[in-house]
C-alpha cells in the first residue's frame, strides 16, 4: 500500500505541474500556440509580451498555485502513510521535484514547457517560506534594475539553496533545493548566450515589450 501511495502522489504532482496555463491562455483568446510565439517559452513572461498583462498575472497565479498545492495539501495529506518508509524531508522534495518537472516537461505539451520559475516559487512559499525572502528580494532588485526577467530569474536560483543551507533545512531539502535550481538555471541557458551577447529582450512592465 505504501509503495502505491508513493508512486500515486508522485504521479498526481507530476501531472498538476503538467497543466499547461500559458498554451490554454494563449490557445482560448488568441487561437495561437504559445510555444510558436514570441520566446517560444511556455511561460507567464511570454504570455505578457505576446497575450497581455492579465492573461500573463492569470497564468503566474495558476503557475505559482500548482506548486503550492502540492507542497501545502498533496504532500502532508498522503506523508501520514508513509511515515514508515520516508524521510519527510525526503518526500516532500522529491514531490517538489515532480511538480516543477511537470511544468517544465509536461505530458499535454509533447515535454516543452515553462522554466519553472514560477512552480518553484508555489513550492517555496508553501514549504521554505523564510529561505525564500532573500531569493525575492535578489530577483525584485535585479529586474528593476536591468529589467531582465531572466537574469533576475537566474540569480533568484542561484541564491536559493544558499538560503536553504543558511538557514540550516535538513541535507535533503538543501539537495532537492539544489537539484530543482540546477534545473532552471539550466533551462535558462539560451537566455545566458543572449545576455552574454547583449541580444536579450527587455521586459517592461509599462510601455512596449520586447519580442525576444
Amino acid at each position: 500500500m505504501e509503495i502505491f501511495i508513493f508512486s500515486l502522489s508522485g504521479l498526481i504532482s507530476y501531472f498538476i505541474g503538467s497543466f499547461p496555463t500559458s498554451y490554454l491562455i494563449a490557445k482560448y483568446l488568441l487561437g495561437i500556440d504559445i510555444r510558436s510565439a514570441g520566446s517560444g517559452n511556455a511561460g507567464a513572461t511570454n504570455v505578457l509580451r505576446v497575450v497581455g498583462k492579465t492573461p500573463a498575472l492569470i497564468t503566474l497565479i495558476v503557475d505559482i498555485f500548482k506548486g503550492v498545492l502540492v507542497m501545502a495539501v498533496i504532500a502532508p495529506m498522503t506523508y501520514p502513510c508513509l511515515e514508515d518508509l520516508l524521510r519527510k524531508d525526503f518526500y516532500f522534495g522529491f514531490l517538489a521535484l515532480l511538480v516543477i518537472a511537470g511544468h517544465i516537461w509536461p505530458v499535454f505539451l509533447r515535454f516543452k514547457g515553462g522554466k519553472g520559475v514560477a512552480t518553484t516559487l508555489g513550492v517555496a512559499i508553501a514549504a521554505l517560506p523564510f529561505a525564500l525572502v532573500p531569493s525575492l528580494i535578489i530577483w525584485l532588485g535585479v529586474f528593476f534594475l536591468t529589467s531582465y526577467v531572466s537574469l533576475a530569474s537566474i540569480m533568484a536560483l542561484l541564491s536559493f539553496p544558499i538560503a536553504v543551507a543558511f538557514i540550516d533545512y535538513s541535507f535533503y531539502t538543501v539537495l532537492f533545493s539544489v537539484i530543482i535550481c540546477g534545473i532552471g538555471i539550466y533551462k535558462h541557458k539560451e537566455n545566458i548566450k543572449r545576455l552574454l551577447r547583449r541580444e536579450e529582450g527587455k521586459t517592461v512592465i509599462y510601455g512596449k515589450y520586447s519580442k525576444k
